[in-house]
C-alpha cells in the first residue's frame, strides 16, 4: 500500500511533500507530483503538509480519484517516464512528462 496523489495537485505542485518525504519517493513531472509506490514507506507526512489536499491512502482515495492510482504507477512506467524505482528522488529525477491521465487533463488556473 503507497499513498497517491490526485487531480488538486494538477498544475499546482506546491513542493512542501518533497520537502518533508524521508525516503524521497515523491517526483516531479511535468504539471503535478507522483510517488513511486515501491518507494513509500506509509508514513503520512506529505499527507500532512499537502495544502490542496491532494494526498490519500491508496485505500482511502476518493471513488472519483481512483483513477490517479493507475496514474501515478503510469508515470514511472514506459508510459511516461520509465523510470521503474528509480531509488530516490533529486532534481535530476524530475521530468517534464505526466502521466497520460494528466497529460490530457484540462489546464487548471490555480
Amino acid at each position: 500500500m503507497a499513498f497517491v496523489i490526485t487531480s488538486t495537485c494538477i498544475d499546482v505542485k506546491d513542493g512542501e511533500c518533497i520537502a518533508v518525504c524521508p525516503v524521497d519517493c515523491i517526483y516531479q513531472g511535468g504539471r503535478m507530483y507522483y510517488i513511486q509506490p515501491d518507494e513509500c514507506v506509509n508514513c503520512a507526512l506529505c499527507v500532512s503538509v499537502c495544502p490542496v489536499e491532494a494526498i490519500f491512502d491508496e485505500d482511502d482515495v476518493p471513488e472519483g480519484e481512483r483513477s490517479f492510482i493507475a496514474a501515478n504507477n503510469a508515470f514511472f512506467g514506459p508510459e511516461a517516464t520509465g523510470w521503474g524505482a528509480p531509488g530516490g528522488y533529486d532534481p535530476g529525477t524530475s521530468s517534464p512528462l505526466d502521466a497520460p491521465l494528466v497529460a490530457r487533463w484540462p489546464r487548471q488556473d490555480r
